[in-house]
């Protein structure tokens, strides 16, 4: 195994992330001139398009079928003057490759873009004016932009053209639509070092110091090994979170999130890990398969060391299966990076102290010894995945409409799981394999408090208090028994002049009234001489419920939904199927669209080249766009600010015609 490639790899994969993260993506910057500098009439020119691509995104070229779904670059220039083009754009130095989204073969331009157009010049004082339309994507985020460019050169003058856009100037930050990749990976980091509790795991230190004690022939070689050990760990785990991101794509992802039988097993799954934790039985790989592990790493060598490390990851899966299933599940998103980076800091943090140990064995006198403490460990994890199991049961719930687990029910079983997990840490519960407590430690006292804290918290979500902290965990208020912003919407229907279809079994949050079809919503903001508000929006979508928690609930914000606009929400993940009639074959897959999830997401994807959610897009009724539209956003002054503008923009064009 070549180590040194490995730790290349796994770093390359980390300063991505980091720089995604945090950076600001401005549009590419064009560079837009005549070949020539003095051109005389009935000269053939070239008009030269340059790009300077960000890092990390492309563009697409104009050299594939145009039906297939990406915005083609495309010059247009009908409002030129005494110029006469020679054929139509044409790309210099594109490259190829099939893309897997809109299967087919796509031409692009990553760093840098080139594009000619030929034309005749006729008359002397001639003006080149128009526009470049063109779409820049990133495989990394899985986002596109759209932008237009002003094109404007009259001959005599600088034949230079800098970047304007089409709706506003101001530069676009990206935000991750799920969960920021660092916040992920600090989060399997925890969960790295929460393993090294576990009673599979922490005996397992004083043997790793055993297995290296002597072993080197000096200090560096020591050194050596034990870096070697811990590189092997975190190759393991790394690789197995490559092989689930090499599975995955946007299909598998949106099937894996959103569709009843991957969350009936994972909330299968997480319940059959909480049991095991808990202690009512134990998780045990084969003993044959282990044994044959070890007699491996008894060989000695670099090969020896590798199969310690692999041993160490088998011998501990009883104890660290549970968490790892966590992380891979939870990342289940279509990302490429993101389950190997969450692999990666999980084995990052595991792999740490076991080759601090090797390369410090007298560091293990100051270690705690094994005890009944561990199983407490274990025991504390077990309800923690007993209460997140419910999390996936409640996204197949909300998007199939069983009704078995709305809101009020969610929040009674949480508060009686933590108030039992408070009630253990008190020790007023022993389970089994629990040792006797004869006194409470400060430590364990302070979670106890933070539980009881926690469950307090929830308790008035019971009578429909909205409970921000935890609105991305949750069912919507839309499905709680004593919700009542429902009874107020209900007793203030007629005021919509149009009963909304689907509106038996979808609802907007906080007594907003809307619609949840695309036309009927826009016939109704011309109707009411309104702009028209579209949420796309899903069942299963953390960050939508978060949004409407954290921001819709502001009265300000929720004054302007209810007052300016025509609301629609499209939900992307509505399983109900549509008449047949209704059915269509879409133009970017090629795929016959039956339900409304389906007729949304490609209505998001063909229109508004996204397919993330929350997105929200505000349209006029000649259905062009207001404003450039935003998606997770909770600083609420922003979103304040997003609306106003888009009001301001809809009174100056209505006051133009």
């Amino acid at each position: 195994m070549n180590f040194n490639k490995l730790i290349f790899i796994t770093l390359s994969f980390f300063f991505l992330s980091l720089s995604l993260s945090a950076q600001v993506i401005s549009p590419p910057k064009w560079d837009i001139q005549l070949d020539q500098k003095n051109p005389q009439v009935g000269d053939e020119l070239t008009l030269i398009f340059k790009a300077a691509i960000p890092t990390n995104w492309y563009i697409y070229s104009n050299e594939f079928d145009p039906n297939l779904g990406p915005l083609l670059t495309e010059v247009k220039l009908e409002e030129s003057k005494g110029i006469s083009l020679i054929g139509s754009l044409e790309a210099i130095g594109s490259k190829q490759k099939y893309d897997e989204i809109w299967e087919g073969d796509i031409t692009y331009f990553d760093k840098e873009g080139l594009f000619h157009q030929k034309l005749i010049l006729n008359e002397e004082n001639a003006v080149i004016k128009g526009t470049l339309e063109y779409q820049m994507c990133s495989d990394i985020t899985n986002q596109c932009i759209n932008y237009q460019e002003d094109i404007n050169i009259s001959l005599g003058e600088p034949t230079s053209s800098e970047t304007t856009f089409q709706v506003d100037s101001e530069e676009i930050t990206l935000e991750q639509p799920e969960e920021s990749l660092i916040g992920f990976m600090f989060i399997a980091f925890l969960a790295g070092l929460a393993a090294l509790l576990t009673p599979c795991v922490f005996p397992m230190i004083p043997m790793t110091v055993t297995f290296f004690t002597g072993r080197g022939k000096n200090k560096m070689e020591g050194y050596r090994n034990a870096f070697i050990y811990g590189f092997s760990i975190i190759a393991i785990y790394t690789i197995a979170g490559t092989l689930l991101a090499a599975i995955q794509g946007p299909e598998f992802a949106n099937w894996l999130s959103t569709h009843w039988l991957p969350n009936v097993f994972f909330f299968g799954v997480f319940i059959f890990f909480a049991l095991a934790f808990l202690g009512l039985f134990e998780i045990t790989l084969p003993a044959g398969f282990v044994n044959k592990m070890d007699a491996q790493a008894d060989k000695g060598g670099m090969l020896g060391i590798f199969f310690m490390a692999f041993t160490l990851v088998l011998v501990s899966f009883s104890c660290t299966g549970p968490i790892v299933g966590s992380i891979l599940i939870s990342s289940a998103g279509g990302a490429l990076v993101k389950p190997i980076l969450g692999m990666l800091a999980f084995s990052l943090a595991f792999a740490l102290p076991f080759t601090l140990f090797a390369i410090f064995p007298g560091w293990l006198n100051s270690l705690p010894k094994s005890g009944g403490w561990l199983n407490s460990v274990k025991v504390v994890l077990g309800f923690l995945e007993l209460a997140l199991a419910f999390k996936f049961l409640s996204v197949a719930d909300q998007v199939y409409h069983w009704g078995i687990l709305d809101r009020d029910i969610y929040l009674a079983i949480w508060i009686v799981i933590f108030t039992l997990l408070g009630l253990y840490l008190l020790g007023k519960i022993r389970l089994p394999h629990d040792s006797p407590l004869d006194f409470i430690s400060v430590p364990r006292l302070m979670l106890a408090i933070a539980t009881f804290v926690l469950v307090v918290y929830m308790i008035p979500g019971m009578w429909g208090a909205p409970l921000k902290a935890l609105s991305g965990y949750l069912p919507p208020l839309s499905s709680h028994d004593f919700d009542l912003s429902k009874i107020s919407r209900q007793s203030s229907e007629n005021e919509l002049d149009e009963i909304p279809k689907y509106a038996d079994f979808l609802h907007f949050p906080h007594g907003i009234q809307g619609y949840f079809d695309y036309d009927q919503a826009l016939r109704a903001a011309k109707r009411q001489n309104k702009p028209l508000f579209i949420d796309f929006t899903g069942h299963g979508c953390v960050n939508c419920r978060e949004m409407e928690a954290r921001v819709w609930s502001d009265s300000r914000v929720l004054k302007r939904l209810k007052e300016d606009f025509v609301m629609v929400a499209l939900y992307i993940d509505e399983r109900y199927t549509l008449p047949e009639e209704q059915w269509y074959t879409s133009t970017y897959d090629n795929k016959v669209k039956k339900t409304i999830g389906k007729q949304n997401a490609d209505f998001q994807i063909t229109r508004f080249n996204n397919n993330a959610q929350p997105y929200y897009v505000i349209l006029d009724h000649e259905e062009e766009l207001l404003i450039n539209p935003i998606a997770y956003e909770t600083d609420i002054q922003k979103f304040i600010d997003f609306l106003d503008k888009a009001s301001k923009e809809f009174k100056h064009r209505k006051d133009q015609n």
